[in-house]
């Protein structure tokens, strides 16, 4: 399985991380384009799994799921569009459940470009790793 890299990049990346960071407009999309639909979450107020999964991330495994690291389609649309394969799925573990859950983290390719969801895709929040 290959596991993508996290690396920083300035730029376009910066101004949609700001945006999203302080509720502003990502960019002007195409007529009949998908809106984001981000919130965001600080780290601190993770439930301890998801800090669990961001921990594994950053030491690129082991994964508890074989499904762990695998390309993120953004088919509901709600993260900002980008290429197939900028996006990646892990599962964060749900306490007492026998299944993955519906808690998520989904990566990008920038520096702590970091999404939970808790709700299997319905809605995102954007880490912010610095409160």
């Amino acid at each position: 399985m290959r596991f993508p890299p996290r690396i920083t990049r300035v730029g376009t990346s910066a101004a949609l991380l700001s945006a999203l960071l302080v509720g502003g407009a990502v960019s002007a999309a195409p007529a009949g384009a998908a809106p984001t639909a981000v919130g965001s979450i600080c780290y601190g107020d993770l439930p301890s799994q998801a800090h669990d999964t961001l921990d594994l991330i950053e030491q690129g495994g082991p994964f508890p799921f074989e499904q762990d690291g695998t390309v993120f389609q953004n088919r509901e649309g709600l993260l900002p569009g980008q290429s197939t394969g900028y996006y990646h799925e892990y599962t964060v573990i749900t306490p007492g459940s026998d299944t993955r859950g519906a808690r998520r983290v989904v990566t990008g390719e920038e520096y702590e470009e970091d999404y939970y969801t808790a709700d299997h895709y319905t809605s995102f929040d954007l880490v912010d790793h610095d409160c």
